[in-house]
């Protein structure tokens, strides 16, 4: 694995359970909310704006935790919905962000950026490192482009 390859790896293996764990109110209300876990509300923002990535300006992360611009994109509207519900916790608890009214929004954009990182990472994994940057990267992301990407493959 070359050194750029490690880099996104050992970025990706804390980014990624981040945004799966925002994705899963379940696991929000089981793990944040018990004080004996050590993952909660503050975790999530040392991961996704301080340690590695900045949800504020996912940009300059692109090529070190983020593949493509689809996650840039999907990351920043993250950071926003996230900025949203930071503003109405006051006492910055993990329950007062579960209960904000953006809190589902923060939801649903963590749910469309993990499809896209898992499904960009198992990419990955299926075509190999080299072929990710020649030929993989340019393969729709998003479901419904691959979808329609098939279907017209099929009708021809």
């Amino acid at each position: 694995m070359s050194g750029e390859a490690q880099v996104m790896a050992n970025h990706r293996v804390h980014v990624v359970p981040v945004v799966l764990a925002l994705a899963n109110p379940p696991w929000q209300r089981d793990v944040w909310l018990d004080p004996s876990e050590f993952e909660n509300i503050d975790h999530v923002f040392h991961t996704l704006f301080d340690d590695f990535c900045d949800a504020d300006e996912p940009e300059r992360y692109l090529g070190i935790s983020l593949r493509t611009e689809e996650e840039v994109t999907l990351m920043r509207a993250l950071g926003v919905a996230l900025n949203a519900a930071a503003a109405e916790a006051p006492h910055d608890t993990d329950a007062e962000y579960l209960q904000a009214s953006a809190w589902p929004e923060v939801v649903a954009i963590a749910g469309r950026l993990a499809q896209v990182m898992v499904s960009n990472d198992l990419r990955l994994l299926s075509c190999g490192q080299q072929a990710w940057v020649s030929n993989c990267v340019t393969t729709p992301t998003h479901s419904s482009e691959r979808a329609r990407t098939s279907t017209d493959h099929h009708h021809r």
